[in-house]
């Protein structure tokens, strides 16, 4: 090869390594769409606007959330997976949409692990066991007495099937060796209205859904799912400190691309929703939804979601949960 050739060739990898960061270091330059494959108005909502406008405060750009609800958050992650990998269209992922439905579902139209780049972390909705006031209930131990005496007597409401709040419930029957029926909602609300009415004596619900109704003390919290007791509520012990060992879980969210993004992109978007989460700001809506703040950057989000992968689509699988 000449010379001339070879300073060509070297020229124009230049060009294309100055137009790759240049590209990156103006991004972005025109609005950024966020697919929140949720209803408008619920927790998942609440949260992508409020950093969705700390986001467009930061970057002097809009962030417009764009609601996709339906199938389990099927239609939003599907829709986002077919979206051009420029950084302009970006989803609220749960452990839901990368990891239970991998086994909630005999074939999805997206691959969570394929089609999607992990951006970070962004917060967790602590989960809580909780009973109706007047239910006799005054603890958790009680509780799961009552449940291994009366098998299959006792019923528990949640959102739906194949929710955190499922598999949480399911996790503790599987090791507490306890039955107790499952009555599915389709959401919170209607989940929480009849177990305050009495119609079901017990849930699982998350904070940010149920912390107004039980500092009202319509719902009694008795434990909760958490790592470590919860801020929010210091007086509600863990399942774990009661004794009751490996009883973590959570419904998660993070921010998640098209996989073949490009990766100063991503790590761009990263670093500024990082400086979001942890800004007074959201630290504050955050606190006052009942939400736990989980920043972290793609590789932190990556472990976690690694790390989760390990237990829940088998537990799925073996306890035959299916939404087919």
């Amino acid at each position: 090869m000449t010379p001339s050739k070879i300073l060509a060739i070297a020229c124009t990898f230049l060009s294309v390594a100055v137009s790759s960061a240049t590209a990156a270091d103006a991004y972005p330059t025109k609005p950024i769409r966020w697919v929140v494959a949720y209803s408008a108005g619920g927790g998942s909502d609440a949260l992508a606007r409020a950093v969705g406008a700390q986001l467009s405060a930061q970057l002097g750009q809009s962030v417009l959330i764009d609601n996709r609800p339906g199938g389990a958050t099927v239609i939003g992650a599907d829709a986002v997976a077919k979206s051009p990998a420029d950084g302009y269209t970006v989803l609220t992922a749960d452990n839901g949409t990368l990891i239970f439905n991998t086994a909630l579902f005999k074939k999805l139209p997206y691959d969570p692990n394929k089609d999607f780049a992990p951006v970070g972390l962004m917060a967790k909705f602590p989960l809580v066991l909780a009973v109706n006031p007047n239910s006799g209930y005054g603890s958790a131990k009680e509780l799961i007495d009552a449940m291994r005496k009366q098998p299959g007597k006792l019923s528990y409401a949640t959102p739906g099937i194949g929710s955190p709040h499922h598999l949480a419930m399911e996790m503790l029957k599987e090791r507490t060796k306890v039955d107790v029926a499952h009555v599915a909602y389709k959401g919170a609300a209607p989940a929480i209205q009849d177990v305050v009415g009495g119609q079901l004596p017990i849930m699982v619900v998350d904070t940010a859904a149920g912390m107004q109704m039980m500092k009202a003390g319509k719902l009694k919290p008795l434990a909760t799912f958490s790592k470590g007791r919860l801020p929010s509520m210091p007086d509600v012990p863990t399942l774990m400190e009661l004794g009751y060992t490996d009883m973590e879980a959570a419904a998660w969210q993070g921010l998640v691309v098209p996989s073949s993004t490009p990766k100063d992109v991503i790590a761009k978007l990263s670093t500024e929703l990082q400086k979001a989460i942890a800004s007074p700001a959201i630290q504050t809506q955050f606190a006052t939804m009942g939400l736990e703040a989980t920043p972290s950057d793609a590789a932190g989000m990556a472990k976690h979601w690694s790390d989760e992968s390990r237990y829940w689509p088998k537990l799925i699988r073996d306890r035959q949960i299916s939404l087919d």
